[in-house]
């Protein structure tokens, strides 16, 4: 019985070059996922720090910030308009 799957082309078609499964294929491809969870989780303990300090500043220190977000918000808005001419 044999003979009959290797003589059908089937079971032998690659000849000496058949493709071997390599089970350290998928490595690389968890190692990256893992570096992007681990920096989601960063990111997000660093957002919860950064909304935890905010909260607590005092209403003048929260104007400041708002103005001088503004005023860079406004300066890049401006940049890219030049950039494409609009």
């Amino acid at each position: 019985m044999s003979d009959t799957f290797q003589s059908n082309g089937y079971q032998n078609a690659f000849g000496k070059d058949a493709p071997q499964l390599n089970n350290n294929a998928g490595n690389g491809d968890e190692n990256e996922v893992g570096k992007a969870l681990l920096v989601g989780i960063l990111g997000g303990l660093v957002s919860a720090a950064g909304y935890v300090v905010y909260r607590r500043l005092p209403d003048e220190q929260k104007e400041r910030l708002h103005a001088q977000v503004r005023t860079v918000v406004t300066a890049r808005i401006n940049e890219i308009r030049q950039n494409f001419n609009i």
